[in-house]
Order: C-alpha cells, then structure tokens, then sequence
C-alpha cells in the first residue's frame, strides 16, 4: 500500500496514470526504492490541490492515502529502483535542455524581426553595435546549447546505457542560456518586451522554471563534477 504526499506533479487531476517512486524497505537505502504505474481511479489516490505557476502548467499536489497497489503495476526489477530513476533522469534532463533551446530560438526570431523593423535616429536598431554584440551572443550561445542537447540526445540513440554526464551538461548549459537569450530579447524589445501579450514577455515567465526542474543548474554541476572524478 502506498501512504503519502507528492507536490510539484505535472499533469495532477488530468494524468490517466502516474509513475510513482516510493520506498518499500528504509532499512535499504537506495535499494528499498520502487517503481510503480499508478491508475489515477486507484482508491485511495486522490488530487489535492492545484498549484498556480507564474507561467501556466498543469502542475498540483496528489496524496495517497492506504492506496493498494498491485505488484503487476511495478516496473522495476528488485532493488533497481533508484536506478531506473536515474536512468530516467538522464532522458529528461535533455528533453528539458531541448525546450530552453525551443524557447531560446523564439527569443531570438522577436529580437532580430523588432531590431530590424525598430527606427531610433533615422534607422533600425539593427544598425547600433550593442544591439548587434547581444544578437552575436544570443545566437552563439543558442547554438552552442543546441549541439550540447543534440550530443545528449544522439549517444543514447546510439545504444549509450546512460548518458549522465552528456544530459546534465545539455541541461544546465541549455537552461541558464536561454535565461540570458531570452532576458536579452527583452531588453532589445524595450517596453513591447514587458507587456504581458508580448511573446517575448510569456518566455521569459516561462523560461525559468526550466532551471529548478528535474534537477537544479547547481545539482546538474555537482553531477557533471562527479563523473569527470571519476
């Protein structure tokens, strides 16, 4: 049976299933860690509550309460757990890497049309050096992010067992990029990069969860750490 609460779930009061790691064994550490499919209609799993993000995302708070889980819904091998949470971290953490780089481009596609179209002193901003030194920098920088995620993203198509050190480096480069590319656009954009229709000004709500989520820039380092002392 399961008997707990979980915070910060994507897709909570929509989701049909949900993956749930929990402890089985304290007395095993790590090793006491499983794996399971959940149905959302189990008795005994309820939705609490929404959560409400500066961004919109359907995120919010389950609660398991004596919910009798079959051992046909564990997806893990005994004692592998943890492992596979890792191993599932390692796909993600890429995938989270990808949509910096989505949101990345779109900053940049804003700042180089309103440079271009945007007439201060009788010609486009365009023209001005440090509008042009930020767009060098927001395309290099988007690019350099997009080969890290790519590299990630291809080792495990290539049959990689994990690839730890490639998706943590795609994460943490990718986010914290594009939390600069997009914050740039903004400033290139002016007031029109602040007003809430802007697009410019809905990435930059939406871009920072990107940093916190399925592991922190600072823990993606640590990791990145550990394997090159390997």
């Amino acid at each position: 049976m399961l008997t707990g609460t979980k915070t910060f779930i994507s897709n909570a009061g929509i989701a049909d299933f949900y993956t749930v790691f929990a402890t089985t064994d304290g007395t095993k550490r790590d090793k006491g860690i499983a794996c399971f499919v959940v149905p959302a209609d189990t008795p005994g799993l309820r939705f609490v509550r929404p959560l409400l993000l500066s961004s919109p995302h359907p995120l919010g708070e389950i609660a398991f309460q004596q919910a009798r889980i079959p051992g046909s819904c564990r997806l893990d091998k005994e004692g592998e757990g943890f492992k596979l949470g890792l191993a599932t971290l390692d796909r993600v953490r890429a995938t989270v890497g990808a949509a910096a780089c989505g949101m990345a481009g779109r900053a940049l596609t804003e700042a180089l049309a309103h440079a271009k179209s945007r007439q201060q002193f009788g010609k486009p901003i365009a023209d001005f050096q440090l509008i042009q030194e930020k767009l060098a920098r927001m395309a290099t920088e988007l690019t350099a992010a997009r080969l890290l995620v790519y590299r990630a993203a291809w080792e495990k198509d290539q049959g990689a067992p994990r690839v730890t050190l490639e998706a943590a480096m795609a994460k943490a480069y990718a986010t914290e990029a594009a939390q600069r590319i997009v914050d740039d656009a903004v400033q290139i954009l002016g007031g029109r990069g602040v007003l809430a229709d802007n697009p410019v000004d809905r990435l930059y709500r939406s871009v920072r969860a990107l940093r916190i989520y399925e592991g922190t820039t600072e823990i993606q380092h640590l990791i990145i750490a550990g394997q090159l002392l390997k």
